[in-house]
């Protein structure tokens, strides 16, 4: 799958992943390739990334959306938390 981490001000992330976990604002969840179209809310909460050759990443956001579509991951994020 591929992922993009976007904010107002600059791209955070992209690149091939085999799983990202995300905040929901109905609770945390996970997309897995060949996961199903879905467009989402996400709360204040850590992003968990699993990247296909490399370590798993964490990224703390205040909030945002998540559309996942044919294994194509878009993440807006309101801002990072420091």
């Amino acid at each position: 799958m591929q992922i993009e981490i976007i904010s107002p001000d600059k791209k955070i992330y992209s690149g091939k992943i085999n799983l990202v976990q995300v905040p929901g604002s109905k609770g945390s969840f996970e997309v897995l390739n060949n996961h199903a179209p879905i467009v989402s809310t996400l709360e204040k909460g850590t992003i968990r990334l699993v990247p296909e050759h490399e370590p798993e990443e964490f990224f703390e956001i205040e909030g945002g959306i998540i559309e996942v579509k044919k294994n194509k991951i878009i993440v807006l994020v309101e801002s990072m938390m420091m």
